[in-house]
C-alpha cells in the first residue's frame, strides 16, 4: 500500500512533463510556472500570518505629516 503513495522518480517525471507540455503547450509553461510560484508565495504569507502586502501595511498606518500650524 505504501508503494502506491510514493513520489514519482526519474523517468516518471519525464512522462509527466511530456503530458503537461502536450496539455498546456510549450508557450504557456513559463506563465504557468510563474503563476504557480506566486500562488505558493501567497500561501506561505497567509500560512505565516503575514497576509497583508507591504502596500496595505503602508495604507493602514497613519501618515506622520507635520502638525497643522
Amino acid at each position: 500500500m505504501a508503494a502506491l503513495l510514493a513520489m514519482p522518480e526519474g523517468g516518471e517525471w519525464i512522462v509527466i512533463l511530456v503530458i503537461v507540455v502536450l496539455v498546456f503547450g510549450a508557450n504557456k509553461l513559463p506563465e504557468l510556472t510563474r503563476n504557480t510560484a506566486r500562488a505558493l508565495t501567497e500561501f506561505k504569507k497567509i500560512k505565516n500570518g503575514d497576509d497583508e502586502s507591504p502596500a496595505e501595511n503602508e495604507a493602514a498606518k497613519p501618515k506622520q505629516d507635520s502638525p497643522p500650524a
